[in-house]
């Protein structure tokens, strides 16, 4: 029998040091929430790999619909011979973007490749070639997603030099002591001292950083942000990768400022498991490429796409847009009654938007001192029992919790048990 053990080491000489494993398990089986490893022991699953299983693992309708693609058809390029998913997809995603004015929608792979296509768009609709990104926001790994991201390690280390004409301002963060005025005031100096607006083709901002530690753009920024972009004729880019599909109890995030974005990037949770991307925006904007400016191989797969549809149905049918609100609060709530206590002081700060959920970890409460090590032995203490989590920040130091929306209550509960369990060890070795 195959173990864990044999597999690390199988790992360790066959797989890339760049390519980071969170959790020196292999797992074998997934069903919603919960995963078994390859040895039989099971998992509470509170990251969803990565924001991507907001539907849980293998949903019924989304495996059903897969299953029938696969007896029709796996691959074609949706370049060369198209098929029906991928237009009524587009069609879907066209109407659920937020705004009146008519959209488009192109599809790609990954999230990263949504992003550079979002700038490919935005630089042949404008001629401009500046991206003005933020400090703390994660947008990919790519060459040009590398130079958007506003965190270094392990992101940037050893990569540069990056693509030319990217600046980045401060992400508004209370906790942090940035406020809004002060990030705006960042984005005005910038367009004084480094580029003129009248070259810069877009800014593109997460609406929760993900990466960056679930820092919430209100929707106060957002609109103040909107105007900027409408002011100078800058192309408004929000990357709802992680952020979108019914985690912070909209749609997308976006919703909660009331505005309407240029372009919307996606990825993660649009197929329920299955790689797919989108790039959805005002119709306008997406027609300033010329025919074969965008696309990919395996760019709208099939099974991705129909899946995709599926994902949708299951979205409006288990009313998920509203369950990711109770569990948020749930979650959130949980979170903060830990923190009043006085052996639990180490819990800074707890915040979300909707079920995106973050408590972050400090040594002290007044100085703010992250508490990197702790958060990565909370991490490895929680799977020991039996739950698999997520750190985040720019620090090291933020817990995020991107458990399925279809995870039961008892479920999560017992997950946050383990969470309290383990954090109070920790503290009082």
């Amino acid at each position: 029998m195959s173990t864990n053990q044999s597999f690390v080491a199988r790992r360790e000489a066959a797989v890339s040091r760049g390519i980071s494993a969170g959790m020196p398990f292999y797992i074998d089986r997934a069903e919603n929430s919960e995963m078994w490893d390859i040895e039989g022991k099971r998992f509470i699953d509170f990251a969803g790999g990565i924001a991507v299983l907001n539907t849980g693992h293998r949903h019924p309708k989304v495996m059903e619909a897969v299953k029938a693609q696969l007896e029709r058809f796996t691959h074609t390029c949706a370049m060369v011979t198209p098929y029906d998913s991928f237009v009524e997809l587009a069609e879907k995603l066209n109407a659920l973007v937020p705004g009146p004015t008519p959209k488009k929608t192109a599809f790609f792979t990954t999230g990263a490749e949504a992003v550079e296509n979002a700038v490919k768009v935005a630089r042949a609709a404008t001629g401009r070639p500046g991206v003005v990104a933020f400090s703390g926001g994660f947008h990919g790994r790519t060459l040009l997603t590398m130079g958007l991201t506003g965190k270094v390690v392990p992101y940037k280390v050893g990569f540069g030099p990056f693509p030319a004409e990217i600046f980045h301002v401060p992400f508004p963060n209370a906790y942090r002591g940035i406020s809004e005025a002060e990030s705006l005031k960042a984005l005005d100096t910038l367009f004084k001292s480094d580029v003129d607006p009248a070259r810069v083709a877009a800014i593109i901002i997460e609406p929760v950083q993900g990466e960056g530690g679930f820092n919430i753009a209100s929707p106060s920024f957002l609109q103040a942000l909107r105007a900027v972009c409408d002011k100078h004729g800058i192309v408004m880019i929000v990357d709802e990768i992680q952020t979108g599909f019914a985690r912070t109890g909209k749609m997308f995030a976006v919703e909660h400022a009331g505005i309407e974005p240029d372009l919307v990037t996606m990825a993660k949770s649009l197929a329920g498991g299955f790689p797919l991307s989108a790039l959805t925006g005002k119709a306008a904007l997406m027609d300033a490429p010329i025919p074969g400016g965008l696309g990919g191989t395996y760019a709208g797969s099939p099974l991705a796409t129909t899946a995709a549809l599926a994902v949708i149905d299951v979205i409006e049918e288990e009313k998920l847009i509203e369950r990711a609100e109770t569990l948020g609060e749930r979650i959130a709530g949980r979170f903060r009654t830990m923190a009043q206590r006085n052996s639990l002081s180490v819990i800074g700060d707890v915040r979300n938007l909707g079920a995106m959920v973050a408590m972050e970890l400090v040594t002290d409460r007044e100085t703010k001192e992250p508490a990197a090590d702790l958060t990565k032995a909370l991490v490895a203490k929680a799977a020991e029992k039996g739950l698999i989590l997520l750190s985040c920040g720019t620090y090291a130091n933020v817990i995020r919790v991107l458990v399925p929306l279809t995870a039961s209550d008892a479920l999560v509960d017992e997950g946050l048990d383990i969470i309290e369990r383990s954090l109070e060890e920790l503290v009082s070795a």
